[in-house]
């Protein structure tokens, strides 16, 4: 089989190259170990919580013990069907804030600042928002839509933020992040709206376009140029070449994998597996990234949160409201309501993230609180922490070896206890007085400090936003593993369009980062002037050097 490109990864940044590739008339082949999102898991947003603990979905992976969390093994799912992890995720669209991309730029990332990056986020959303905004795009593949949010304790939550000091903002995805707002989600008419279906599904019909199940083993390298693809089907393997360029969009952990079984990685690593290496880059696996939160936890002294749904009869009811007509509970993923703060005077931007859920229960749905309840999912975004991909062994059937180090860094642990404290500050306003009972968790009676790093040791779980394994960099950085084009330096016909490639962790959820990855990069491989920026200026904070709302 051959085709001009071969696409690594039908995820969220590989469906992107696969429709844009297409569009200019390349045929592509797009290698996915996982099959269909057919099926009301995937397909109905109030489901979210299985798709990621199934097999058939999910890779399954975790990390080594974290020592940092009383070597608890915290897990890492990433999507195993085509859409990738925009198929099993949570939905949130966050593009990150203005100042991310400037960082990534400062960083190395040429031709990456907000103001170059603005444009095809436009060109990629169809944003059903309140009112027109020259911020946001109208006619993009990805919809981007608001919940209705009707539950009392989802206005309760914007009031709350008020009441306590913090501005409101009428599209944190637009002119201004900071502040407490109507949460977007990548939801379309009641129907979890992934990558797969803003982009693969319409780039398959056009014929020049293929998708091939199996498992990726090796990119194929001649002459120091990327030519083929080794791809496991059953119990043979195929080759899979690419007349043009080779292309992996296969996630933050399998992405750096495929590049080490390659032989193109850190050289000690490699020849610790007796891989041959053809190009020594120290940076690929490394930088990993992610976001850890907590779920502060209230009990609800009304009934008014969505446990009157969470029992066998409530969810038949649910669901057969969203099979029949795509409303009710199922057709909302439920984040309706967020916020983004500063930690502290001094930070510039939102440092810290809300995802605010009128239920009390763990996001993969395996614990409840008991009873009525809600809750605020809350973490600091901007880590210290940075932690590694390894190879388990040279065999590609092998899990990776993840491991993120979280909590290694002091600086957490005080944001941390910063994210609970202000959390509670929230909880404690008006807006929330007719409603707010006791705390769950943490739990009222854990103040200190050292009472509050042992609580977070215990229950932080990771918000899946692995990221930064293969960053993006000038050429001449020794730990950059792609150029500001996404091209694979050391190696001719290959790139990275994924997650792996982010300088640094954005604020905020990373699917839409990861998209805007993909529709970005593929003007590079088409050899296109990039769309021209836009100065639009994002609202910073006019007191943030001295006061922390």
């Amino acid at each position: 089989m051959e085709a001009d490109f071969v696409i690594v990864g039908a995820g969220s940044a590989g469906c992107a190259m696969a429709y844009r590739l297409t569009e200019a008339g390349h045929s592509v082949l797009i290698v996915e170990l996982g099959g269909t999102d057919a099926g009301p898991f995937i397909r109905m947003p109030g489901a979210l919580s299985y798709p990621m603990n199934m097999k058939r979905y999910d890779w399954g992976y975790s990390s080594e013990p974290e020592p940092h969390l009383g070597n608890r093994r915290m897990a890492t799912p990433r999507g195993k069907v085509i859409g990738g992890s925009s198929s099993i995720n949570g939905m949130v669209y966050v593009r990150g804030h203005a100042r991310d991309f400037d960082t990534w730029a400062e960083m190395g990332a040429d031709g990456w600042g907000f103001a170059s990056v603005l444009p095809y986020y436009k060109r990629m959303e169809s944003w059903h928002g309140p009112e027109p905004s020259e911020w946001r795009g109208t006619d993009g593949p990805l919809h981007v839509s608001r919940g209705p949010r009707d539950n009392p304790l989802v206005q309760a939550f914007v009031e709350a933020g008020q009441q306590a000091g913090y501005p409101v903002t009428s599209d944190y995805n637009g002119a201004q992040q900071e502040g407490f707002g109507a949460m977007e989600a990548t939801i379309w008419r009641g129907r979890r709206w992934s990558a797969a279906d803003a982009y693969l599904k319409p780039a398959l019909r056009r014929q020049i376009c293929h998708l091939v199940q199996g498992l990726a083993q090796k990119v194929v390298i001649e002459d120091g140029r990327a030519t083929a693809v080794e791809v496991k089907q059953g119990g043979r393997t195929v080759t899979l070449r690419a007349r043009r360029e080779v292309i992996l969009s296969a996630s933050s952990i399998n992405t750096p994998k495929l590049l080490m079984l390659s032989g193109i990685g850190p050289g000690a690593e490699l020849a610790r597996h007796g891989i041959p290496v053809v190009a020594d880059r120290a940076g690929v696996g490394q930088n990993l990234m992610d976001h850890l939160e907590m779920y502060i936890q209230m009990r609800a002294t009304q009934p008014v949160s969505l446990y009157s749904w969470w029992n066998p009869f409530g969810k038949a009811l649910a669901g057969a409201q969203w099979l029949f007509a795509r409303r009710g509970p199922g057709a909302s993923n439920q984040f309706e309501s967020c916020g983004f703060i500063r930690s502290r005077a001094g930070v510039e931007y939102p440092d810290i993230q809300y995802h605010f859920l009128p239920l009390a229960v763990r996001y993969d749905g395996q614990a409840d609180a008991g009873g009525h309840g809600f809750q605020a999912h809350v973490g600091p975004m901007r880590s210290a922490s940075r932690g590694a991909v390894t190879l388990r062994s040279a065999d590609p059937a092998d899990a990776p070896m993840i491991r993120f180090n979280y909590m290694s860094h002091e600086d957490d642990w005080r944001d941390f206890r910063t994210c609970i404290r202000l959390t509670r500050e929230i909880f404690a306003q008006d807006a929330f007085a007719p409603y707010a009972g006791d705390e769950l968790l943490p739990g009222g009676d854990v103040q200190s400090d050292a009472d509050l790093d042992d609580a977070i040791r215990e229950h932080v779980e990771s918000a899946y936003h692995p990221c930064g394994t293969a960053r993006m960099g000038r050429r001449d950085d020794p730990n950059a593993v792609v150029d500001p084009e996404c091209r694979v330096i050391g190696v001719d016909g290959l790139r990275v369009a994924d997650s792996s490639v982010f300088p640094s962790i954005p604020n905020g959820n990373t699917n839409g980062p990861s998209i805007l990855v993909g529709e970005k990069a593929a003007d590079h491989v088409l050899g296109r002037t990039p769309l021209p920026p836009e100065n639009l200026q994002p609202w910073i904070n006019p007191a943030w050097e001295q006061s922390q709302k």
